[in-house]
């Protein structure tokens, strides 16, 4: 698996918003349905994930910034589904449903069973949902509505979900850690299970490479310490800690569990590009083994 080193200019999105202004949830994703409805090639965008995401794509190089994972970082992310061929496969956080899109057609042609995407904000999931059936794939992607922790634990509940093979974690960046250890908890991430992170270096995400990169050794001992799990936010800039606030409200992350510290890690940085060709990575890190 190799990244890329240079970017193309030919396919740079609009620049992301400066501090202080929106850069999302302004009305932008509606206006992005009304854009693909209205494209002159609707008629070859049904039932075609790529052409979906040209669209997507032309919409975010030519009218307003959208924080896709992109063209970059998507294809790390593609070549690993193919790799590991999941049966099942959950993003944390689907905005518009480009990563949708995209990784659940390749767990589709990997021979995959479900891509769940989990998306807190109603009005984000249905246009999820719509840009998903328009690309043809309501038989592979399940958009799970509410907060990932909260979701996570109903789909395990209810058995629908009783394993993860690949996690894509996007959301909330303090909520990576947490939702983690909750999945460690419930045995949904065990030996054979493999994650991706994106957005590790921009904007960063130290707490969640701490974790992942420390040994069982390591871990053991934090936690025989009584670390709160998800009871600190340092590391992450207050736009991004309140990234969520205008809408949701003050952020509460799943702080009950403390995860499974035997299970062993094997963890390592991709370094790509945001779709604005500014600098970033994806951390992709395999579960290898539980210590006893």
């Amino acid at each position: 698996m190799v990244a890329s080193r240079t970017f193309d200019e030919n396919k740079v999105y609009v620049p992301q918003e400066d501090e202080g202004t929106a850069f999302f949830d302004d009305g932008r994703e509606i206006e992005l349905l009304h854009f693909v409805y209205g494209h002159p090639s609707i008629s070859e965008i049904r039932g075609s994930p790529s052409r979906m995401l040209q669209a997507i794509d032309e919409y975010g190089r030519t009218k307003k910034y959208l924080m896709n994972v992109g063209d970059d970082k998507g294809k790390i992310v593609s070549e690993l589904i193919a790799e590991v061929k999941p049966q099942t496969m959950v993003e944390l956080g689907g905005y518009v449903g480009y990563s949708a899109i995209l990784f659940g057609d390749a767990v589709r042609r990997a021979g995959g069973r479900r891509y769940y995407s989990l998306e807190r904000n109603p009005e984000f999931a249905a246009v999820i949902m719509c840009l998903v059936e328009l690309a043809g794939l309501s038989d592979v992607v399940k958009v799970i509505v509410g907060p990932s922790d909260a979701s996570i634990k109903r789909l395990h509940a209810e058995g629908t979900l009783e394993r993860i093979d690949l996690m894509f974690l996007d959301h909330y960046k303090p909520a990576y850690t947490t939702d983690l250890k909750l999945c460690e908890h419930l045995g949904l991430v065990r030996p054979g299970a493999v994650l991706a992170a994106d957005n590790v270096i921009k904007p960063g995400n130290p707490p969640y490479l701490e974790y992942v990169r420390s040994s069982v050794k390591e871990k053991r001992d934090r936690y025989e310490k009584g670390e709160v799990n998800g009871g600190q936010d340092s590391g992450f800039g207050e736009r991004w800690k309140n990234q969520y606030r205008s809408r949701e409200g003050e952020e509460k992350l799943s702080t009950e569990f403390k995860g499974n510290p035997n299970l062993k890690y094997e963890s390592k940085l991709i370094d790509s590009f945001e779709p604005t060709g500014v600098p970033d990575g994806i951390e992709i890190t395999r579960c290898i083994a539980e210590e006893s």
